[in-house]
């Protein structure tokens, strides 16, 4: 059989409950998070010069199996909002158990590498890293975490805590992101 576009794979990735592939059950608890959400966020940490504002994209997909595939780039903005440069960008994998648990491993260009764990339920998703793998050249990163909420269907909160180059665990971002439509 050919693939229906050469060079493309034959499986799609969904990004809402109602495209196919159908979601695998465990996704349960979390496919109010697929689609592409759009948003500002603000950021700062002691270690940077001061804070900044930003706009960020994230997506949630996934191939009918029991894990979402997550991608999420940001950019830094202006006080008009006019973007200035290329900002944070990471992928990564979120594992659902069948009691709520969630695995994910989350990877970022930079040389970090995170392993979280946490629970999903009730429009959000909670995770911490357990272990943080760093390429020889990357910056110091101890632990983060990471918290995911639907404050309604088309609402999604981002909050980012980091412990970091002698740093205590800290807010390092928060966003408000908006379901863009389906494409």
């Amino acid at each position: 059989m050919a693939d229906p576009v050469p060079g493309q794979s034959p499986f799609r990735d969904a990004r809402s409950p109602e495209e196919d592939p159908a979601p695998h059950a465990l996704l349960e608890p979390v496919t109010g998070l697929l689609g592409t959400w759009v948003g500002s966020g603000h950021g700062g940490y002691p270690t940077l010069d001061g804070d900044f504002a930003y706009r960020q994209q994230v997506t949630f997909s996934h191939d009918g199996r029991p894990f979402l595939h997550y991608e999420a780039r940001a950019w830094l903005v202006d006080a008009d909002g006019t973007p200035l440069r290329p900002s944070a960008r990471e992928t990564g994998w979120w594992r659902l158990q069948p009691d709520g648990h969630v695995e994910a491993l989350i990877t970022q260009p930079t040389g970090v590498a995170e392993l979280l764990t946490g629970r999903s339920g009730s429009g959000s998703a909670d995770l911490v890293s357990g272990q943080v793998a760093l390429t020889p050249t990357a910056k110091q990163v101890d632990a983060s975490r990471r918290r995911y909420t639907l404050t309604d269907a088309d609402t999604l909160d981002f909050h980012h805590d980091l412990q970091a180059v002698g740093q205590p665990m800290q807010r390092h971002l928060s966003a408000r992101l908006h379901r863009t439509p389906a494409p």
